[in-house]
């Protein structure tokens, strides 16, 4: 595509910035409200059992809307489906912060889901179709994936900054100061963009994609507090696999696919999507038990605990955006989703070695400086790869397969890594006197568990998406828009 014929190439940058703040929005609301959680708690009142719905309820309807949402994107246009996707969420987030009950948060943590799911895919497919010309692909897909990589860790800072400064309902009305602001933005300056001849929606393809993925995150996220043998458990996860490969099945004969195959039967896609499911999965090690070590062990507040993240944060910053412009062109993305996933894995082994006694600088900020290049090397091309060559009229659910994967490996991570903890806990304890010393070594024997069965998912992740992907050059995408009038 040329220049000229590119109606946001003007304003390519300002889209950017518009691009990355609905993408900071969306990723730093998965941790900002964890760190909230306790003060919601005590404030309204709610159980234990339920506080972790708080979090499920936006996983929920997040993980099983996006193929949806990217849908609908190609076949209405981005601008539309991107600044929707914005107010819709700030009402929902306006609605939480405000709610007087549990039912009303979490309701409102639903409808952000469901706004979520159209936006984010949205903002991935406004990248791929803004920026066609290699070098500023590069240099965009790069600060893209810094913002991916670090917004959980802001995230974190932020929610700890606004929890303890001003209140938890904070945490959520952050959300109305980004939203509104970027959603006026995309108003002035995107221009609509849709496919020629309007493919009809697959309903078939809706249902069974939508209920498989509902399945499969409550089956993980069930498994979490009732166990994997609990019966709802099991049924959750025999219909999602049911539900799933007729969905597989149901895509492969219709006329216009909810998820077209050819989207990921291409080896280079696959691996891309397969790298951002598995650093989900090992990633949750990090965020969960590692601020439990800091906080309940080591004794840090919040804002604290926000900070000791920021050195992996600039990591990501800082490698995701020199790896995508100095290297993606020249190598391709498999070396450097199997270097990151490496480098990954060490990190891990690192973070295995602590004990009560060891101290942040001397055993916790090498490995989260370590972690955070790693990640660099995998979020921003992985990025930039999985949108690749696609046909334009692909572009919103090639999108909503990254934000699908990355909840999906983030679901499995929850549910396998904290059953992990809790039985290695519940071993290292048994037949003990109990006192607080033994509380924190189980606790710490039970987070260098986690640690170390994340870092063999990293080094699983690193032969897998060797072996998968081909070795490729990203230059120039493939296929041209079509502009909507």
């Amino acid at each position: 595509m040329r220049p000229e014929d590119n109606p946001h190439h003007e304003h390519r940058w300002t889209i950017l910035a518009l691009i990355g703040m609905a993408q900071l929005m969306v990723v730093l609301d998965i941790t900002i409200v964890n760190i909230a959680l306790p003060s919601a708690q005590e404030d309204l009142g709610f159980s234990n059992d339920s506080r972790q719905w708080i979090v499920t309820a936006y996983a929920l309807a997040f993980g099983s809307l996006l193929l949806l949402g990217g849908r609908i994107g190609d076949m209405f246009g981005r601008k539309w489906t991107f600044i929707g996707g914005l107010l819709g969420f700030s009402i929902a987030s306006a609605i939480g912060g405000a709610a007087n009950s549990f039912e009303v948060l979490v309701a409102a943590r639903a409808l952000q889901g469901v706004f979520g799911a159209m936006l984010a895919p949205s903002a991935l497919g406004l990248l791929s179709t803004t920026f066609r010309d290699s070098s500023e692909r590069a240099k965009a897909f790069g600060i893209f994936g810094a913002i991916a990589g670090g917004g959980s860790a802001v995230g974190l800072l932020l929610g700890g900054i606004l929890t303890e400064l001003l209140s938890w309902r904070w945490c959520l009305y952050v959300n109305l100061l980004i939203a509104i602001p970027t959603a006026i933005g995309g108003f002035i300056y995107l221009v609509n963009r849709a496919a020629a001849n309007r493919p009809s929606l697959d309903l078939p393809g809706t249902l069974t994609a939508s209920l498989g993925l509902f399945a499969l995150v409550f089956g993980f996220s069930n498994s979490e507090t009732h166990s994997w043998s609990a019966p709802l458990t099991i049924i959750a996860l025999a219909l999602a696999v049911v539900l799933l490969s007729s969905f597989v099945f149901i895509e492969s004969r219709v006329k216009d696919p909810l998820l077209p195959l050819r989207v990921v039967r291409d080896r280079t896609r696959a691996g891309s999507y397969l790298a951002i499911g598995i650093s989900g999965i090992a990633l949750f090690a990090v965020f969960l038990f590692l601020t439990y070590f800091l906080q309940q062990t080591k004794g840090f507040t919040p804002i604290q605990s926000g900070l000791a993240f920021l050195p992996m944060t600039v990591a990501i910053v800082v490698t995701a955006a020199s790896v995508n412009i100095r290297f993606l062109g020249k190598v391709g993305p498999r070396p450097l989703l199997v270097l990151g996933m490496c480098l990954g894995a060490i990190s891990l082994v690192w973070f295995a070695q602590i004990t009560p006694t060891s101290s942040y600088v001397a055993h916790v900020l090498p490995a989260l400086i370590v972690l955070g290049i790693g990640m660099g090397n995998i979020f921003a091309p992985a990025l930039a790869s999985a949108t690749y060559g696609v046909e334009p009229r692909d572009t919103g659910v090639a999108s909503a397969m990254v934000n699908t994967m990355q909840q999906v490996g983030g679901s499995i991570g929850t549910a396998l890594l904290s059953s992990i903890f809790a039985s290695s806990v519940a071993s290292y304890a048994a037949g003990k006197p109990p006192t607080p010393q033994l509380a924190t070594d189980a606790a710490v024997h039970g987070y260098t568990v986690a640690f170390w069965i994340a870092a063999g998912v990293f080094a699983a992740g690193a032969l897998i998406v060797g072996t998968t992907m081909r070795s490729i050059k990203v230059e120039e995408p493939a296929g041209e828009p079509v502009v909507a009038h």
